[in-house]
């Protein structure tokens, strides 16, 4: 028998505006800081389902609400860094946001130095990398319901 993946779920989440911008976070602090990321993402907690880890992460990072019927599932990733460890074995579940209540706010200055809009066509640099990748195949049409990044 071979050893199986202990996977890290997080959720993604693409806010979009009626121009098709998408809302970024310039990270600090943390993982891949000085990055350009989606303006809301993190870990899914015990207990917690992507739906509802998608939800709380936009009220705590962004300070707006999301019902969970907005969530739009655009992928899911499975990504490696290729090192074996553990913890970074993952399964990223991106979902567009298209309405929600409230306007997006920095609300983690700690861990971010800015949100922005942007064209797909005209991102910041640099963005993190496996989300760079998503972005990529939105713009041009090509992002399958899973994908993998890093084997």
């Amino acid at each position: 028998m071979s050893d199986r993946f202990q996977l890290i779920p997080a959720a993604y989440l693409l806010l979009t505006d009626d121009q098709g911008k998408v809302l970024l976070t310039d990270r600090r602090g943390s993982y891949m800081s000085h990055h350009w990321a989606c303006g809301a993402a993190g870990h899914v907690e015990a207990g917690e389902s992507v739906l509802d880890a998608a939800v709380r992460e936009a009220r705590e990072e962004l300070g707006v609400e999301i019902a969970p019927g907005e969530l739009e599932p655009l992928t899911a990733m499975h990504r490696t860094a290729g090192n074996g460890l553990a913890i970074d074995e993952r399964v990223d579940f991106f979902f567009r946001v298209r309405c929600w209540a409230g306007e997006p706010t920095r609300m983690e200055p700690d861990r971010s130095a800015g949100i922005a809009w942007f064209a797909l066509d005209a991102l910041p640099e640099p963005v993190v990398p496996h989300e760079l990748e998503v972005f990529d195949r939105l713009r041009r049409g090509t992002l399958p319901p899973v994908l993998t990044y890093g084997f």
